[in-house]
């Protein structure tokens, strides 16, 4: 495989309808919102997502969740352990690891736990070259929250009756448009020894970021990806800034609509760059 040559800056658009994109855990697993009511698709969500499609693409994946585990491991911690054998020093720990899972090469890692006898418990970190932004809506969010009952007879009463119904909520976004941001590092890529096949495998998984990820909170259908702008430059440290790519890309409401519906109520424009255009993909 050969090693990223050019950087890579990305905006990804995508669509929630009747969906909660990323619950708060700490409030009442209602959608994700800033302080001024947009909505926000947290970075760490966004990479489960996308370590999930690299596992279903086959790739080897550190950091598994428990329900998607293909290789036995219970922990993080055993998989290390079990898998990194016969290094010699921190920079060989490392590389073993970055050349045995994708994951780990394309968002980094701190291995914080003994790896073996000659680990002595100091952890082995490693920083990776695909950095994701927090996802936030273009316009603030509406939230409808309904109440639910579980009517459903989980446990036997001692007289032998019904037990009683549980009562619970939904929380789900009306209609979002969110933009996910992101960049790819050639400096560290070289590294984590991060490909140019790495990239297009990353590239794949933002175009079907929601396949296989559908829930109670999000049904089948409810999250979409629009499309995914994948600006490559021309040389290792970039033509223009990744703050200057990702505003290039300027998403706002039409005029007179208050309620959107779907991002055709949205003006999506893009600001040229001299020497620098983007690959423009539909999402699946």
């Amino acid at each position: 495989m050969s090693t990223l040559q050019n950087k890579i800056d990305f905006i990804v658009l995508v669509t929630a309808e009747n969906a909660n994109p990323n619950g708060d855990p700490l409030n009442g697993n209602r959608p994700r919102i800033t302080s001024e009511g947009y909505g926000m698709i947290s970075d760490v969500c966004i990479k489960r997502k996308i370590r999930n499609r690299l596992q279903d693409m086959g790739e080897n994946i550190f950091v598994q969740s428990n329900e998607r585990c293909d290789d036995g491991y219970k922990s993080l911690s055993e998989r290390a352990k079990n898998e990194i054998s016969g290094y010699n020093n921190e920079d060989e720990y490392a590389a073993t690891a970055c050349q045995k899972w994708i994951d780990v090469r394309t968002f980094g890692q701190v291995f914080a736990f003994k790896a073996n006898d000659k680990g002595k418990g100091d952890s082995v970190p490693v920083r990776g070259p695909v950095t994701i932004h927090q996802a936030i809506s273009v316009n603030p969010i509406d939230v409808n929250s309904i109440q639910i009952t579980k009517s459903v007879n989980s446990e036997t009463t001692k007289n032998g009756g019904k037990s009683s119904d549980t009562m619970g909520s939904k929380h789900m976004v009306n209609f979002g448009l969110y933009k996910i941001k992101g960049s790819i590092n050639v400096q560290l890529a070289e590294k984590t020894g991060f490909s140019e096949e790495d990239a297009e495998k990353i590239k794949e998984c933002l175009k079907t970021l929601f396949v296989n990820d559908c829930s109670a909170a999000r049904p089948d259908g409810s999250m979409q990806v629009a499309q995914v702008y994948w600006w490559k430059h021309n040389n290792k440290c970039g033509q223009y800034s990744s703050k200057k790519i990702h505003d290039s890309l300027d998403v706002k409401l039409k005029n007179g609509v208050n309620y959107p519906h779907s991002i055709d109520d949205f003006d999506v424009t893009l600001k040229p760059l001299d020497g620098l255009a983007p690959e423009i993909i539909d999402g699946i």
